[in-house]
């Protein structure tokens, strides 16, 4: 019998731990089909490198389902609107926002179908306009109605998720919605648009999208969080020092049409419909101005029936160390 030589035993065993480390480390991350450059890093694989783990990327149509994935363990990191994060940290769930994605313009809207005798908000009452429930587009369409002073209980909201609405859409059988792309594309091309989410911000009604982490995957692995971060600040920053040369780059368009189902054409307006917060804004905004915000979403939605209460402090929902 042959004896193991000790510096193979040894380098083995190293394989063996390395190989055991990145299986502990692979995670998935649940994505929406949003608009927003980091979507080029993902197609990129930088994520994977960045963190040094397998990514399962799985795609949700709302944050809702998001929220259900991420609670259930099934999702440790993932992208949400301010309306079911609020709605999920009343609920008390285990998670925490980590990165402030994107401060939604005019990639989210309220598209009247042409047709459907919709030529001023007042005419929407006896319509029926459909939404994915507890999302930002159902807090924005709530905000719409109060700031136009109609009583939802005048309308039908009927909640659908964006493939849904799509094909109710084409069916004829609703009369508007409120959504972001690809659907918002698809209605757009036979509705028009009453009001963006970017015009309710400057009435009082902001919203955003955010990547939460569950706090045991991010207590236990916060060096992949920052990673993760980093990756996505990066790809920010990248489009902010010169969009019209990051859009000139067709590779760059093509990845965010395949990640999205936006069409070309859309690409340009959506992205520059929002704000992409970069790491010297993140350290601030991850603070008092949305602890504030889920605060706000959180009143709003228990106004509207949508939560039970309100909690007095929503602080530990939101973290600023991963862009540190």
């Amino acid at each position: 019998m042959s004896k193991l030589n000790p510096l193979r035993l040894l380098a083995a065993l190293s394989l063996a731990g390395a190989a055991f480390m990145a299986q502990a480390t692979d995670f998935t991350v649940a994505y929406q089909t949003t608009v927003d450059p980091a979507k080029v890093a993902q197609a990129d694989g930088a994520y994977e490198r960045a963190t040094q783990s397998k990514i399962s990327w799985r795609k949700f149509d709302g944050g809702s389902q998001v929220i259900t994935a991420v609670a259930s363990g099934d999702v440790q990191i993932g992208y949400v609107g301010s309306s079911p994060l609020a709605a999920a940290a009343t609920r008390q769930l285990p998670v925490e926002t980590f990165l402030i994605a994107t401060q939604i313009g005019a990639a989210e809207a309220l598209v009247a179908r042409n047709g459907a005798g919709i030529n001023s908000p007042q005419d929407l009452v006896g319509k029926k306009i459909a939404v994915p429930f507890v999302s930002t587009g159902h807090y924005s369409l709530l905000a719409a109605l109060k700031q136009w002073k109609i009583d939802p209980s005048k309308v039908t909201i009927l909640n659908l998720d964006p493939p849904a609405i799509i094909a109710a859409w084409k069916r004829g059988d609703i009369d508007a919605t409120y959504v972001w792309d690809p659907a918002l594309g698809v209605t757009k091309e036979s509705g028009k648009v009453l009001i963006t989410s970017g015009e309710l911000a400057k009435v009082g009604a902001p919203t955003f999208d955010a990547w939460i982490v569950r706090k045991d995957f991010a207590a236990k692995h916060p060096e992949i969080v920052k990673a993760f971060a980093k990756v996505t600040l990066d790809a920010y920053a990248d489009y902010r020092k010169d969009p019209k040369a990051w859009l000139a780059n067709q590779s760059n368009v093509d990845k965010l049409v395949k990640l999205s189902g936006a069409k070309v054409a859309d690409i340009p307006l959506l992205l520059q419909g929002n704000v992409y917060p970069l790491a010297a804004d993140q350290v601030t905004a991850l603070g008092a101005p949305t602890t504030q915000a889920i605060t706000d979403t959180a009143t709003f939605l228990k106004e509207q029936g949508k939560v039970d209460a309100v909690l007095p402090d929503y602080a530990p929902y939101v973290s600023a160390q991963f862009v540190q």
